[in-house]
């Protein structure tokens, strides 16, 4: 449950929207692939914890100049969406802009960060969802928050239908780019509606691939609400750890070491195995970047592997190296099926993606802390993903040291199961 005297922090609140500097012209469009209208009904957000001297002396007048400057380089963006004829929303490049949040908190940058609540980091990034009025729904917004040292704090919250988390930390990056006076060559697109034929016929049309959800309809409220109150909490794991269980899920000196990502995967996976007798949890979905097919300059939800790994044994019968080996070998790419899925239903379905099925959701290679303003990069970034469904997500981080220093890792479940988590991760893996 979160504090008051965490909601209390927060005070002088200002809303205000920030507009592109260059009009992009006129009756400019974007259409949205099958897989940005897939992850519809997530957002992610963001906090980006800077230390005095990034945003000192800059009045939020200097601020939003920057922005005027930013925005005109990334325009889509600022965009609202748009219904066409036959009910496909596109997002109409008017302009419309970013809406932006300006807020104080009583406390100081290393006070807050001190806290062991986990739900301190949501007070400090805005919570909006897409709808009912889609005209005027903004897709991005923005929250500074300035602390009483001096520092401040970026939340972005980033409509995922615009691309994921990659294109996410790209649209901010390019951002300190422009308050350090570096100006992109172009602006950043969108990936473009694919025009190659699904091969529709092929699939059954009422049975939806295993890592979607499908729910609703929605209409135009992008939100949902689960059967289940769910809770996030984070784990650090530092690289000595991590060395630890990879030895540990090792059985033979003869067998396969398992990269960091699947060793987490692994141990999260073998411990709600054993506190849960669910069938399902025999199958999970994997989050993976693409990163042969992502380029810099386009913002896209199609370069995000979504994956599904199965084991027909029951997970409690699993040891952790066969979890292992499945997760190195056996995730099975389903965004074709997905794609498909979609647009075999002339009404475009509602789906859930993340929590589904138990997701993980590998960000490790995520340049969170990367992005420099005047000189100096995050000390803190949180990162997580809203309107998760009932089974569940664990996003994995970098640290602001980098991988080499372990990972971050923020765990999204019922509420109910997060004691039972904590206790079988201390018991089975030593992790507190």
């Amino acid at each position: 449950m979160v504090s008051s005297k965490k909601q209390n922090s927060i005070y002088d609140i200002k809303i205000s929207t920030v507009v592109p500097g260059v009009i992009c012209g006129n009756d400019a469009v974007q259409e949205l692939t099958a897989m940005d209208l897939t992850m519809k009904l997530h957002y992610l957000r963001f906090v980006y914890y800077f230390r005095t001297p990034a945003f000192d002396g800059m009045s939020i007048f200097n601020i939003k100049e920057t922005m005027f400057i930013w925005l005109s380089h990334a325009y889509i963006p600022c965009g609202r969406l748009r219904r066409a004829d036959s009910g496909r929303p596109f997002i109409k490049c008017n302009d419309s802009g970013v809406r932006i949040i300006e807020a104080r908190c009583h406390m100081s940058l290393d006070k807050w960060l001190e806290s062991k609540d986990d739900s301190r980091h949501k007070h400090l990034v805005p919570n909006n969802v897409i709808g009912p009025d889609l005209a005027f729904s903004p897709l991005v917004m923005i929250q500074l928050t300035k602390f009483t040292c001096g520092a401040t704090s970026v939340g972005l919250s980033w409509s995922h239908v615009l691309g994921d988390t990659f294109s996410a930390v790209v649209f901010m990056k390019l951002w300190a780019e422009t308050i350090a006076c570096r100006y992109p060559a172009q602006s950043l697109t969108m990936a473009q509606q694919q025009t190659q034929g699904f091969n529709i016929q092929s699939r059954n049309p009422n049975v939806d691939p295993f890592s979607v959800k499908r729910v609703g309809p929605v209409g135009d409220l992008w939100s949902t609400t689960g059967n289940s109150k769910m809770e996030t909490f984070s784990l650090y794991i530092s690289m000595p750890e991590l060395t630890r269980l990879q030895a540990q899920i090792r059985q033979e000196k003869a067998d396969p070491q398992i990269p960091p990502f699947e060793s987490i995967c692994v141990v999260i996976w073998n411990c709600l195995g054993k506190i849960t007798h669910k069938s399902r949890l025999q199958a999970v979905t994997v989050c993976k970047s693409d990163l042969r097919n992502r380029t810099k300059e386009i913002i896209t939800n199609t370069s995000q592997i979504i994956g599904m790994v199965k084991t027909d044994v029951p997970i409690s019968e699993c040891t952790p190296m066969q979890l292992g080996l499945l997760m190195m070998n056996q995730v099975v790419d389903e965004r074709m099926k997905i794609e498909e899925a979609m647009e075999s239903d002339d009404k475009l379905p509602d789906f859930l993606i993340y929590g589904a099925n138990l997701t993980f959701v590998d960000l490790s290679d995520v340049s969170f802390y990367e992005i420099e303003v005047r000189g100096q990069k995050p000390v803190y970034v949180n990162c997580v993903i809203d309107n998760i469904h009932n089974e569940g997500a664990v996003l994995v981080l970098p640290t602001p040291k980098g991988c080499s220093d372990g990972r971050i890792v923020n765990i999204t479940l019922p509420e109910d199961k997060v004691v039972e988590l904590k206790v079988a991760l201390k018991e089975h893996w030593c992790i507190a």
